[in-house]
Order: C-alpha cells, then structure tokens, then sequence
C-alpha cells in the first residue's frame, strides 16, 4: 500500500494545495467526479474536515456561513455539470453577499477515451464554468496535474481580494486520479495570499474629511465596512466625532443597535445635509422609499444634500446581474477599502476638529443629544408595541424576540441571519461584532448560512441562535441531518407564520389594487393544510426538538431547555412557534 504522506495521486496535490490555503472544512454531497479528491480527504495527513451535505446547494451556503462569521475562506466539493447547476444558487448568493468560497467541482474525465458509457457523457460539460462565471469572480479548469498549484494560488487570491467573492476550480477526474512519478512543488505562502488591501486617493479622502468635517447634519449609512470587525469601533468613533447619525443596512453588523447615534433610515435622512457611504453596494434602497403599490421611488434625503462614497464604487458592478442598483451620483467618490481609509479618515477628521471654535463643539453636541434623545424614544416605542401585542396569539414577531431574548441575554450568543421580522435588532442588545453575521439574503438562503455560521463558532461556548423562517425550512429540510451529524451546535426557533408571508403581502397589494378577492390572497403562498410539524422532523433528525407552540407563555421554558440542550451536549436543538404573519 502507497504511503499517504507522500503524493502519489493527482488528488493529493489538491489537498496539499488546500492546507496551504488554510481551508479548515469542504461541504461536499458525494459524487463520481471527484472520487479521487473525495479518497484524499479521508486519507491524506493534514487534510480539511468533510462535512457531508444533503443537497449541494448547502455545501456552498455552509461555506457561505462560515466565511461571513470567521472571515476565513472555506470550500465546497461540486459534482461534474449536474451538482454545479444544484449548487448554483448558493454561488449566486455567495457573489452578491461578497463572501470568498473556494468551489471546486469534479469534471470529466475530459479525454472522451476514458469516459465511461452515458453518464460520464452526460454529466460533462466542455467548459464547466461557462455555467457560473457570470456570478464568480474567477474560474479555471487546469489540463494538468502540474497546473493544480497555479489555478489553486491564484484562485485563493482572487476570492480573498476585496471584494471579496466565489471562485470555483474545475477538476478533471481522471487527473485526480493520475498516479505521480514524482512530487509536484507547492507554490509558497506569498503565492497564496491575496495582495495588500487598496488605499484611499489622499487629495480625495481629505476633500471627504473636509466636507463631513463642514456639515451640520451629518449621517453615516453603512453595509459591508464590519466584514473588518474593527468597523464595529471605528464607525461610532467617527460618529462622535462629528455628530453624526448612524445607520446600518445590515449585510453585516456595522454598529452597536443601543448606541445613541445609532438611527433608522427615514429620521436619519430627511433632515441630513450630507450622507457618508462606506462600503455600501447600492445604496439605492435606503436613500429611496419605495412604494410597493406603484414601484415608484421617491428620495429620503432633502434636495442638496450632498453624497460623500467611500467604498469599491465600480469594482464590484457586473456585467451581468445589476446587483449595484441605479447609479448613486456622488459629489465625493472614493475608491478605497474602508478597512484602510476608515482610520485614515477619522485621522484627518480629527486634525480638523482640533481647529475648530468652540461654538462648533457646542452644536455638534447639541446634535448629538438630539440624536441620542431620538434614539431613546424609539426604544420606548418599540417596547410599548410589544408590551401591547405580548398576550396575542397566534404569538406576535416581538413576543417571539422578546422571549428569545431573556434566555440567552445570560450567555454569549449570536444571532445568524433572520431577525424576525427586525424585532431582534429592535429589543436585543447586538454590543459585540461577531454576535451577527448580517441580515438573511432571502428564502433558500437562511439556513445553509446559518449552519456555516454555527459551524464557525464551533468550540467557543458561544450559543449560535437562528430565528428561522417556515418558508426558507421546507426548501432545505435535509440541512437539519447536516448540525445533527457534525454535532453542529445551534438552537433554532422556529418564526413560524405558515406561509411565504413576503409573497401574501404582495398579493394582499395586487388584491386591493385590483379589486380581486381578499379571501383568496392565501392561494399559493400559505404553508398550510396539513401544516409542517417541525419539530417531529428536526427529531426524525437527532435534534433536541420541541413544539408547535402556540401559547406565548410556553416560549421562554422551551427556548431555555433547548438553550441547555444546545450549550450542555453541543447538538442541535429546535423550537418551532407558530407566529403571526407579522
């Protein structure tokens, strides 16, 4: 028998390749395509950890997951044509969330003479990642064992490089297999790393500092600066320093929810006199309200108010999905990493806060009070809501956060993608930047993502906590086998409101619009009749499992008996609470 620690096939360069990039796990569903590399996984010394999935789909999702939450680079295993196409979603998703994931999919074998009947013909494609390269930012499919460390460098490069994104390597299967008659060189640790991160204009990003330094009404709105954590600090710090509100889109938690600074869309952009962008992809959605009816826009912000852009302006615009939204036109654009120009900014915003007299000083913090007293009432109001709906059944969306809410407010917890309808971000406290990896990306999303993201946090004591759609559930159900199996800890409560409640509201609008039948809006949308028992599923799976439930006052001992299930035996466990729609 050959020795494992020596690289004998053409699938034992791939695993070498893959410990140099530090890749820790590849999600994989099984397939003959890469029979070769799945054999080195199992076998080769140093390999990454396999985490068998259910669906391909939620390989990628789960690499998705783990990359928002670690900032690490994680990889999925993709059988030939058919499991790229399974598994094309979660590339999609993975694109427009701007997350490095290193896919890799079997292919071939390519030379026809060694192609088994049918299905070697049928599952290969000549160029494989013809299907996906319009979501990736990069793909490659090497002719040659010798070619595995360059496609492997220069892939880890690409993903890596801000911003961020998938890139996928497809495998000739007869080359994972080739038998090697001598060792093939591994590129070294600077070949694998992505290049230094891009600084800011400093002509321009002074001209920046000057005009927030010049405002009077300041906003910051903010989407992908905390993928760098240290965003979590820097935003407020600028924040304060100019009186400025704050406003987070989401896609990753920029900002502490309790800081006084910190302000929803509407109050925060109608009186503003300048609007910072940092990092945000298409702030198209937040300076515009939309009207669901008409799909007409009409702008938050004040005629004049001026647009400072610190972010990766057009090097994320694609050619093929318009994922940046209409055109921003900014007085001031900034091509930079806010990771770099961030603390460069609040350096110079500091050098010209120093000059300023002290009649500045006074109005900045009369603006900040104003601000913070502005905070505070909201948080009253968003209390006195949900003290008023707490006894309503079935359980309203801020009776099911709230109750979540006094369980792990004792531990040290993160919340994965959903936010129940925004009450978790309204009556939670978010102090750290790790306890959210961003807002869900829609349904067939949430809980793949969620698994990578539990995953991730794996061996902390940390309690992993999903607030999951019914919806997104019935797409994936087979993903809780997945937690089960790796003993992935995580406590799920179910938002249960039988249905796509997303799309009865668009109905519930097409009905009113039209005059159509109001009491049929529920056609097509509802999950229900017979509705889903979740938790006799999650239980048909392993998972520690309770529910449905319906009365508000059962929550808070059935999410506190998950909670231990969760942090005291490291499994899975889940409670399913049917919810109003919202």
């Amino acid at each position: 028998m050959a020795d494992r620690g020596e690289q004998d096939y053409g699938s034992d360069v791939v695993v070498d390749l893959l410990a140099r990039l530090e890749v820790p796990y590849v999600a994989l569903n099984p397939g003959a395509s890469f029979r070769g590399l799945h054999d080195s996984l199992v076998n080769r010394p140093g390999a990454p950890e396999v985490i068998l999935c259910t669906h391909e789909k939620l390989a990628i999702q789960i690499a998705h997951g783990y990359a928002k939450a670690s900032g690490r680079m994680m990889a999925a295993c993709l059988h030939d044509t058919v499991g790229l196409l399974h598994g094309s979603l979660g590339i999609f998703s993975a694109f427009l969330d701007r997350v490095p994931v290193l896919v890799m999919g079997g292919a071939g074998p390519m030379d026809t003479a060694r192609r088994r009947p049918w299905v070697d013909w049928t599952h290969t494609s000549l160029v494989q990642g013809n299907a996906v390269r319009d979501f990736t930012k990069w793909d490659d499919q090497p002719a040659s064992v010798e070619a595995f460390p360059e496609a492997f460098a220069r892939a880890g490069r690409v993903a890596r490089q801000e911003p961020a994104g998938p890139v996928y390597i497809a495998l000739d299967a007869e080359l994972q297999e080739q038998a090697l008659s001598r060792p093939v060189p591994m590129p070294t640790a600077a070949h694998m790393a992505p290049a230094s991160r891009m600084g800011a204009d400093p002509a321009a990003l002074a001209a920046a500092a000057a005009a927030l330094v010049e405002a009077e009404r300041p906003a910051i709105l903010t989407a992908y600066a905390a993928r760098d954590p240290r965003a979590f600090e820097w935003i407020p710090q600028l924040a304060e320093l100019l009186g400025a509100a704050m406003i987070d889109d989401g896609y990753r938690l920029n900002l502490p929810n309790r800081h006084p600074l910190t302000q929803v869309m509407g109050d925060a952009l109608s009186d503003a006199d300048l609007v910072l962008l940092l990092d945000v992809k298409d702030p198209s959605p937040i300076l515009g309200q939309v009207d669901k009816n008409t799909r007409t826009i009409e702008p938050r912000t004040q005629p004049g108010t001026r647009i400072v852009d610190i972010g990766f302006n057009e090097l994320h615009t694609s050619a093929w999905v318009q994922h940046h939204g209409s055109l921003t036109a900014a007085d001031i654009a900034v091509t930079a990493d806010t990771s770099i120009a961030l603390p460069e900014l609040i350096e110079l915003v500091e050098s010209l806060r120093a000059a300023e007299g002290p009649g500045r000083t006074a109005a900045r913090t009369a603006r900040r009070d104003a601000l913070a007293a502005r905070s505070a009432a909201r948080r009253a109001g968003w209390a006195a809501d949900a003290a008023a709906r707490r006894d309503q059944r079935p359980v309203a969306p801020p009776r099911l956060a709230a109750e979540v809410w006094e369980v792990i407010r004792e531990h040290d917890w993160v919340l994965t993608a959903g936010t129940a309808d925004g009450w978790a971000g309204r009556l939670w406290d978010f102090d750290r930047p790790y306890r959210h990896a961003g807002r869900s990306l829609g349904t067939a999303t949430q809980i793949g993502i969620s698994l990578g993201v539990a995953l991730a946090h794996k061996g902390t004591g940390r309690l992993v906590v999903d607030l999951q759609p019914d919806g997104d559930l019935m797409f994936d159900p087979g993903a809780l086998w997945i937690a089960a199996a790796h003993r992935i800890p995580m406590l799920v409560v179910m938002y249960n409101n039988r249905a796509y409640y997303n799309d009865w509201d668009h109905q519930v609008r097409m009905a009113r619009k039209r005059g159509s039948d109001m009491d049929r809006v529920n056609v097509g949308v509802e999950i229900d009749g017979p509705p889903p028992d979740f938790a006799t599923v999650a239980r048909g799976f392993g998972w520690h499992a309770e529910g449905p439930i319906e009365d508000p006052d059962a929550i808070r001992a059935a999410v506190t008996r998950a909670a231990r299930v969760v942090l005291d035996e490291g499994r899975p466990a889940l409670v399913d609470v049917v919810c109003q729609h919202r």
